[in-house]
């Protein structure tokens, strides 16, 4: 019982909204982030020296400190490891980008979990950038609207209430209403980080699941919200961004504006690190890792 209740103690860390190093996450356009994560994912799956140590026989702890928009998948990805290995420990505590790349560089922990890019000057320290998944959102709309495609100005002045009527965009004369997800949301947190948004938001509505922001979509003429990718079906309108159509295949071609890589950043390469760092990395990329990356959601990096 003493080492289950620890275990979920781990596994829960320390969710901390710092302005300031949230700020940080948009530092580079979006539309040039997943043409570097695939680049560098690949680079970095085939250069990662797995661990000697086979699964089940390691011990110990590994920290992880960074993004709170990463929670999700950072959560997912520690009850699922520990689960495969007893006596492994995996703590993350969510901070902010900026917070857990400082931590992995000053050594106070093992991860920086990173929902951008990293600096030039953050490499030339020795940081590498692991891009584990890739982060993409899809614009929906009521099924009846017809306007087809929207810019990225134009998707940033509806959700900065600058653009109120579709009649502006090409489409009827109808009142937009603009639907969102809660405070706390890691894919709002997303979508406002990328269009450089953050508590600027008009919205009318601010639902607490996707599955709430695809219903109040389909059943409200005039309406517009944004989503993960895997959850799209027909009952919404799915809108192309600059031309472009929100799949993963663009994503990973860099050539839809609302996609980031997801970064777990190390002190030195991934074969550099300890068994315990080499294998949950090792799972990362497996098949099995895969699926856990697509599970929360999100696009696999290789």
């Amino acid at each position: 019982m003493k080492k289950n209740y620890m275990k979920t103690l781990a596994i829960t860390g320390l969710t901390i909204l710092t302005m300031g190093a949230l700020a940080g996450c948009g530092n580079k356009p979006a539309e040039t982030q997943a043409s570097d994560a695939s680049t560098a994912a690949a680079s970095e799956d085939s250069s990662t020296a797995g661990s000697t140590v086979a699964a089940g026989d390691l011990k110990g702890s590994i920290s992880m400190v960074g993004s709170t928009s990463m929670e999700k998948f950072a959560t997912a990805l520690s009850e699922v490891f520990m689960e495969k290995n007893p006596s492994v420990t995996v703590q993350a505590e969510f901070v902010g980008s900026g917070a857990g790349i400082e931590a992995v560089s000053n050594g106070s922990a093992d991860i920086g979990n990173s929902s951008r890019n990293l600096k030039d000057e953050e490499k030339s320290k020795g940081i590498a950038e692991n891009i584990v998944a890739i982060d993409g959102i899809a614009v929906v709309s009521d099924p009846k609207n017809t306007v087809e495609d929207l810019t990225k100005d134009q998707l940033i002045s509806i959700y900065n209430g600058t653009t109120a009527n579709w009649k502006d965009l090409g489409g009827a004369d109808q009142p937009i209403v603009v639907i969102g997800r809660e405070a706390g949301s890691g894919t709002r947190s997303a979508f406002e980080e990328l269009l450089k948004l953050e508590d600027a938001c008009k919205y009318s509505n601010e639902l607490d699941s996707t599955g709430a922001v695809m219903a109040k979509v389909a059943s409200t003429p005039g309406s517009i919200g944004y989503v993960s990718l895997d959850v799209l079906d027909d009952t919404v309108k799915t809108m192309n961004l600059e031309g472009t159509e929100p799949t993963a295949e663009n994503i990973k071609a860099g050539s839809y504006f609302l996609s980031r890589p997801f970064v777990m950043a190390t002190k030195g390469d991934v074969s550099e690190q300890s068994d315990l760092v080499k294998a949950l990395f090792d799972f990362i990329y497996s098949d099995e890792g895969k699926e856990l990356v697509k599970s929360v959601g999100l696009i696999p990096a290789n």
